[in-house]
C-alpha cells in the first residue's frame, strides 16, 4: 500500500482491517480443555488468544518473527538535549550490523529476524524549535520506509528505534497531542544532568509555542514535531495492520511514534501490545493514556527494541503451552466437575 498523502493515512485509519473473531473464540475454547484449571496460565492465555485473533488461526505460531529497529537523527539535538553526540546514532547502527548490541543478543535468543533500518542519518530532521522537523513529503517517505520493512508473511513484529535526542521528540509529541507540558513528559533520556534536562524541557516548550497553530491535526504535528524513525515505526504498524500481524511495541519512543495514529482511531491499538514499560519517566504515563498494559516491567530504558524483544520470549512460552499441552481427553485426565 502506498500513502501518497496524509489523507490516505486518515482514510486507512477510518476503515481498519479487523482480526479473526472466530479464531480467537476457538483459541479460547481450546484453553478451556487443556490440562490445567481454566485461567490458571493467566496472561499467557490472554496473549495466545490475541495472537490467534490477528494470525487468523486457532493455534498461533511464532516461526517468522521480525524485529525492526529504525534509526534517525534529530535537529533538536543541537539544543544540547542529549548526553551523547549525534554521531552515536551512526556508530550504534554499525554496532548493530556487527552484532555487538544488546538487541543482537536478544533477537538471536528469541529466534527473530533483526532488521536495522537507518534513515538519512547524515541529514537530520530540522530543529522543531525554529521550524517544522519534516514537511509532509519527508514524513510520508519515512512512513513508506517503515511500511516496506515489514514482510507480508510474518507471525509477529516488534518495533524499536535508535536516535540521539529522540526521547525529546517523543516527549514533544506527547505534550503536543496529550497536553501536560514539557515538565510532565520529558525525562533524562540518555542520562542528561539537571542542566540538560532544563534545556530539553525548554526546547519542548519552544516547539509547543511555535507550532500551536497546527495543534488540532495529529498527522501534521507528527511531521512538524516528530522524527524519521518515529514515522517509520508508524508506517510499520500500519503495514502490520494491513497484513494482520500482531505487534509488540518497545519503549517510550516507539509508543509515542504511534500516538498520532491513535488520535485518528483508537482501534489502531487492537493489534498492538506494549512489550514493556520503560524506566523513561514519560512511558508509564503514556501507556496509561493509551490503555496499554505492559507485559514486562524490568526497569529497562535502552531502546533499540530490546524490551519488546524480551517480551517475545514470553509470547513463545504462551504459544508453546497452547500448542503443546494435551487436552483432558488426550491425557486421560478428569476435567472439572460440572
Amino acid at each position: 500500500m502506498q500513502f501518497d498523502s496524509l489523507d490516505d493515512i486518515r482514510a486507512f485509519c477510518r476503515d481498519l482491517p479487523g482480526g479473526d473473531v472466530r479464531a480467537a473464540e476457538n483459541a479460547a475454547l481450546r484453553q478451556q480443555v487443556l490440562t490445567k484449571p481454566p485461567g490458571s496460565l493467566g496472561l499467557l492465555e490472554e496473549l495466545t488468544i490475541w495472537l490467534a485473533c490477528w494470525q487468523c488461526r486457532e493455534i498461533p505460531q511464532l516461526e517468522r518473527v521480525t524485529i525492526a529497529v529504525f534509526a534517525g537523527n534529530h535537529g533538536v539535538a543541537a539544543r544540547g538535549v542529549s548526553a551523547y553526540p549525534q554521531a552515536v546514532t551512526q556508530q550504534m547502527v554499525a554496532n548493530f550490523s556487527a552484532g555487538g548490541a544488546a538487541i543482537n543478543q536478544i533477537a538471536r535468543l528469541a529466534g527473530a529476524d533483526l532488521r536495522v533500518v537507518p534513515i538519512e542519518l547524515v541529514r537530520p530532521t530540522r530543529d522543531f524549535t525554529i521550524g517544522p522537523a519534516m514537511d509532509a513529503d519527508e514524513f510520508l517517505a519515512a512512513i513508506d520506509i517503515g511500511y516496506r520493512t515489514v514482510p507480508a508473511q510474518c507471525d509477529l513484529l516488534a518495533v524499536g528505534e535508535m536516535g540521539i535526542a529522540n526521547t525529546t521528540t517523543a516527549a514533544m509529541l506527547c505534550a503536543a497531542l496529550l497536553g501536560g507540558g514539557a515538565g510532565h513528559w520529558a525525562g533524562r533520556g540518555t542520562g542528561v544532568d539537571d542542566a540538560g534536562l532544563a534545556r530539553k524541557r525548554a526546547a519542548i516548550e519552544a516547539g509547543l509555542d511555535l507550532h500551536r497553530a497546527i495543534s488540532g491535526d495529529a498527522l501534521e504535528m507528527a511531521a512538524a514535531l516528530g522524527g524519521r524513525e518515529l514515522a517509520a515505526i508508524a508506517g510499520a504498524v500500519l503495514a502490520a495492520r494491513a497484513y494482520r500481524i500482531p505487534v509488540l511495541l518497545d519503549g517510550f519512543v516507539a509508543t509515542a511514534a504511534i500516538l498520532p495514529l491513535t488520535r485518528l482511531s483508537a482501534a489502531i491499538l487492537d493489534h498492538c501490545r506494549a512489550g514493556h514499560v520503560s524506566a523513561e519517566s514519560g512511558h508509564r504515563a503514556l501507556l496509561r493514556q493509551l490503555g496499554l498494559k505492559p507485559l514486562l516491567d524490568l526497569n529497562m530504558r535502552l531502546g533499540e527494541a530490546s524490551g519488546a524483544a524480551v517480551a517475545t520470549l514470553l509470547l513463545r512460552a504462551a504459544v508453546a503451552c497452547h500448542a503443546g499441552m494435551a487436552t483432558f481427553a488426550e491425557a486421560g485426565v478428569s476435567g472439572a466437575d460440572k
